[in-house]
């Protein structure tokens, strides 16, 4: 359990020295496509098979459930900043390699990687994968913005044969929003966009949220993908599906300390815009684990998930 311990440690100290991002700031690149660059510069043993299936999970628990498929002959680990340091016994190596592995950034020659790495098969697929979704949706023909319901003059309304208007590019209109002064900047009104991850199960949770209005897709809202928005409360929704209760008690804790600072800054950027934000847990003692880190975070236990 020393490597454990290790690893919380360093997760805390990670989460101390990181500040929070300002509204302004880009959205973070998709989790699973960024764990899959990050494990193709390693060498595996199983051609990436672990971290293809673990791939959607935060990149500590990838970390640890995939460590043992490491080619762990190639690869050196350095404690160059000195917060994995556990002990001097010989025995502590494994601990001190698993707990810079797992650290949220890479850090400058903590990773020694022996021969020229050819990315695993698996990784490299997964990689290919995404490119193609990148490919086809670059070449869609681009359509110009439509006027939402309200804006959009009568004459112009094409009626469905049940009488409620349909939008020129064939798809339903967004939902009405009312127009709170903070929707008036463009960036806080509510928009409709494809759902990020291919990760079908969470995408599933999100769209089963009670009174969701935009069931099938994400919500753009000042620049962030939220998962669901339930406009009769204006309240937006980040959903976390990991099977919580299944984790050790130090892994637990490391997935805590990672989602955290997230949901908290998520709900920054939501309350920016006039909106109440909630987060979809699958478990009590997920629940508890996060209200333990912020208790002024508002955690519903998805019962339709």
């Amino acid at each position: 359990m020393l490597h454990r311990t290790c690893i919380a440690l360093l997760l805390c100290l990670s989460a101390c020295a990181t500040t929070e991002p300002g509204p302004g700031t880009l959205p973070a690149p998709n989790p699973r496509l960024a764990n899959l660059q990050r494990a193709a510069q390693f060498p595996w043993t199983d051609d990436g098979h672990c971290v293809v299936r673990e791939a959607s999970n935060e990149w500590p628990v990838l970390a640890e459930r995939c460590y043992h498929s490491l080619d762990h002959d190639r690869v050196r680990f350095r404690d160059v900043k000195g917060t994995c340091a556990v002990a001097s016994m010989d025995a502590a190596v494994l601990g001190v390699g698993l707990c810079v592995f797992v650290a949220p950034e890479i850090v400058v020659g903590a990773v020694v990687v022996i021969g020229v790495v050819v990315v695993a098969a698996a990784i490299q697929e997964g990689l290919n994968a995404y490119e193609r979704s990148a490919s086809r949706a670059r070449a869609k023909p681009k359509t110009q913005a439509r006027p939402s319901p309200q804006e959009e003059p009568a004459a112009n309304r094409q009626p469905e044969p049940n009488g409620s208007p349909v939008g020129k590019d064939g798809l339903p209109p967004d939902p009405p929003v009312s127009l709170a002064p903070q929707d008036r900047q463009p960036e806080c009104a509510p928009r409709r966009a494809s759902h990020r991850g291919g990760n079908d199960p969470h995408n599933e949770c999100a769209d089963r949220i009670p009174e969701n209005s935009f069931p099938g897709w994400d919500v753009l809202v000042n620049g962030k993908h939220f998962d669901a928005l339930q406009l009769a409360t204006r309240t937006l929704w980040e959903v976390k599906t990991d099977n919580f209760d299944t984790y050790t008690d130090d892994l637990q804790d490391i997935v805590v300390r990672s989602q955290v600072p997230k949901l908290q800054h998520e709900r920054t950027l939501a309350r920016a815009c006039g909106f109440d934000f909630k987060i979809g847990v699958r478990s009590a003692e997920h629940k508890a684990a996060l209200l333990k880190q912020d208790p002024t975070l508002k955690v519903v236990i998805m019962d339709w998930c």
